[in-house]
């Protein structure tokens, strides 16, 4: 079981293999926060709840009871307007204008598994016994708004979800002005907040700090989840570390603008939200009709970081992830787009695929510029047909070409796109995102399709569908490379423009929904310049994504490392480019590259015609060396070791999850005179086991390859990485 009732102290008890979630219904009939945190046995808890009266600046609701005021109460459900000042989980405007709102406890029920989310992504079970599911519903009675909150315990994959539906039972409509997820409200603020920031090619940055008075967030106005911000952040107790401390992460399940903050209020408690950003978000709920929030994914580790990563991990790849590849080894690739940019033809596609087939590479992929008149980024996007100029004999002769050199086929698309230069463009100037009157900011030479719309929605399913029937393609790169900006769109009134945003993703989403499942043969992976969408609603639809435009190996180390605080390694694209690097100009040895690529799903990024016999030789023993451990990278437990934000050296381990086989990677950046000798220790590993390191004979205990390490770092030079395998004896 993961849900228990207190029937007479109506007590609500969330319950995981180590985690507990505690609230209750309180004689006045809203709802009081009791408990998030490190799993308790069921019972009485109702003591957990200190209820002090305050000063007259903290109002009362109920007069009888001066020790209830909202201002101070740890609520399960805020709303603003009647006395609690803080930040809301909802906000409405009602048919009379007014924003005042306040929600008491109606009913709930206990469901068996995990039911899914209309129009949205969410985690899921694949048998009842998995998960158990609390639906507690609370009305307004003046306005006429019912509240659905829904909480899903995960029992063994230790994870607690929240979403919420507003219904709308009166015969007025109401205008949503705020419609978040989840909020928590904590009885202090000794917490350090984590976030992962950054830009384009510079993604996931972990960024920490000590919580202060006031607001603290992070959010993304820009239309999609973004480069620079994740929907992800954590509380961490003072101190915490990869093996040790308190860690409370929150991840959203949505690719669209949102907002996560934490409120420090006057008497130093906490309170924390995720959802939807409210900035330029509106909704107008009509009589009868519902809507349904994002879902978040609540994490609780008692073992720091790593504890934390580990549990979103396997949740997001088996619980998360769906299809055919979701449980399967993913292939090496080459990509043609750093080789060739533009610049192809169907020759010299042939003979980048002939060199990966003669090096072992599996799939090769086929970047931008197949279609329309794609000669730069100016043109094209929206008219998805095959260029005869460089393809004379059809996309299917390519195909066949590739196929038969021992090949698997993949293309690239930008669905979401149309470029000004375009025949979709000029016969369907109203499709793109725009407002009346004003100018349509370009970017990229692009505008940004209107996907709130179902015509929109169904000729991009008609087109790529009619392009993936073609041949035999097994793998869709699907781009996404510019943010929103004249959010409006068409075909929807005035008062429902702030809608725009948000049913983008909902019409994102079905169609996503409606290609993956017609072709469930595809390996589908997400892209928005690289890393600019990497968040849990992707992988709902595509299980992989490309982590990144940045190649580098350095640049990598930080982003792979981010990126795997939240995200399994196997929704990580992870490629070997070519040097000088195309993003920041470093030389790296293609050893180091190997290394930083191999810690994900592998593959190249460049002209294999132009390798050396001796880089050849090289690069096979890359491809054959990852064929043998890419079961263990992509599904194995990962641990973090040393962090590229910390110092001048990384490195992180696989282990498999019976413990008997582990795959170490270390780097440095720069090389120090005179340095000293150095230990990594290791971690996951069966502490009483015997392990061989692979290719010799000597043999490590577990004990001393955890407590006192391996020495590392002995060679000189700058950019150094090295490799271990052990197996257990």
């Amino acid at each position: 079981m993961g849900v228990f009732i207190d029937q007479d102290k109506q007590i609500f008890h969330l319950q995981t293999v180590s985690t507990s979630y505690v609230f209750q219904v309180l004689t006045s009939g809203h709802l009081a926060h009791l408990y998030y945190g490190k799993k308790l046995r069921t019972g009485d808890l109702s003591w957990l709840l200190v209820r002090k009266e305050r000063a007259s600046f903290s109002p009362n609701p109920v007069p009888e009871d001066r020790t209830i005021s909202f201002d101070t109460l740890p609520q399960e459900f805020p709303v603003y307007g009647s006395s609690d000042f803080r930040h809301p989980l909802l906000q409405c405007r009602l048919s009379n204008g007014s924003t005042v709102t306040e929600f008491r406890y109606r009913t709930h029920r206990v469901e068996q598994g995990k039911p899914g989310l209309t129009g949205l992504p969410a985690t899921y079970v694949e048998e009842e016994h998995e998960a158990q599911t609390l639906i507690v519903e609370l009305e307004d009675k003046t306005s006429g708004l019912l509240i659905e909150l829904q909480y899903t315990a995960f029992e063994q994959y230790d994870v607690i979800t929240r979403s919420m539906v507003i219904v709308n039972e009166s015969k007025e409509s109401v205008e949503l002005l705020r419609a978040l997820s989840a909020s928590v409200d904590f009885p202090h603020a000794d917490y350090e907040w984590l976030q992962l920031s950054g830009a384009w090619s510079r993604e996931r940055d972990i960024v920490r700090r000590p919580l202060a008075s006031g607001m603290q967030s992070v959010e993304s106005r820009r239309g999609s989840s973004s480069h620079q911000q994740n929907p992800f952040a954590a509380l961490l107790s003072p101190g915490s570390d990869e093996d040790q401390g308190e860690v409370f992460g929150f991840s959203l399940v949505y690719s669209g603008s949102f907002v996560a903050q934490a409120e420090v209020d006057q008497f130093r408690t906490t309170r924390f939200s995720i959802g939807i950003n409210p900035f330029e978000f509106g909704w107008t709920l009509e009589s009868g009709q519902s809507f349904q929030t994002p879902e978040v994914v609540m994490v609780y580790s008692a073992e720091g970081l790593g504890g934390m990563s580990r549990k979103y991990h396997n949740l997001y790849r088996e619980r998360l992830a769906r299809g055919k590849y979701r449980d399967a080894e993913r292939p090496i690739l080459v990509n043609n787009w750093e080789a060739t940019y533009f610049q192809f033809n169907a020759d010299k596609i042939e003979d980048i695929a002939k060199a990966g087939q003669d090096l072992g590479i599996e799939l090769f992929v086929l970047d931008d510029g197949w279609f329309g008149h794609r000669d730069s980024d100016n043109s094209s996007l929206g008219d998805w047909v095959v260029d005869k100029n460089k393809l004379p004999n059809g996309l299917e002769d390519l195909v066949s070409r590739v196929t038969n050199q021992g090949m698997r086929f993949g293309l690239w698309f930008e669905p979401e796109m149309v470029s000004p230069d375009s025949d979709l463009y000029r016969n369907h100037p109203d499709w793109c995102l725009h407002v009346p009157d004003r100018r349509r900011t370009e970017a990229r030479q692009q505008l940004v399709l209107d996907f709130s719309r179902q015509d929109v929605q169904d000729e991009m399913v008609q087109m790529i569908s009619k392009i993936l029937e073609s041949a035999p393609i097994t793998y869709v790169k699907w781009d996404m490379n510019r943010n929103m900006t004249e959010i409006g769109s068409a075909l929807l009134p005035p008062e429902r423009q702030q809608e725009t945003a948000h049913r983008y993703m909902l019409g994102l989403y079905d169609v996503m929904e409606r290609i993956t499942s017609s072709f469930p043969d595809i390996l589908f992976e997400s892209c928005s310049g690289g890393g600019g969408r990497f968040d849990p609603g992707m992988l709902y639809y595509m299980p992989q994504t490309w982590t990144s435009d940045n190649t580098d190996a350095v640049a990598r180390l930080r982003i792979q490392y981010g990126t795997s605080l939240v995200y399994p390694i196997s929704s990580m694209g992870s490629h070997i480019s070519d040097v000088p690097n195309h993003q920041v100009g470093r030389m790296t040895p293609l050893e180091m590259r190997g290394h930083v690529a191999m810690s994900g799903n592998f593959g190249y990024e460049l002209d294999l015609t132009k390798f050396t016999d001796e880089e050849k030789e090289v690069v096979k023993q890359q491809i054959s060396l990852y064929k043998e451990i890419r079961g263990l990278v992509q599904f194995g437990n990962f641990h973090r070791l040393l962090s590229p934000f910390e110092g001048n050296e990384t490195a992180w381990m696989f282990v498999s999850p019976d413990g008997s086989e582990a795959a170490i990677f270390y780097f440095r950046v720069l090389s120090e005179a005179n340095a000293p000798l150095n230990r990594l220790k290791l971690k996951g590993l069966d502490l009483d086991a015997d392990y061989r390191l692979h290719g010799g004979d000597e043999i490590f205990g577990g004990d001393a390859l955890m407590y006192a390490g391996i020495p590392v770092g002995a060679q000189p030079g700058d950019y150094h990485s090295e490799f271990f395998r052990f197996e257990r004896i």
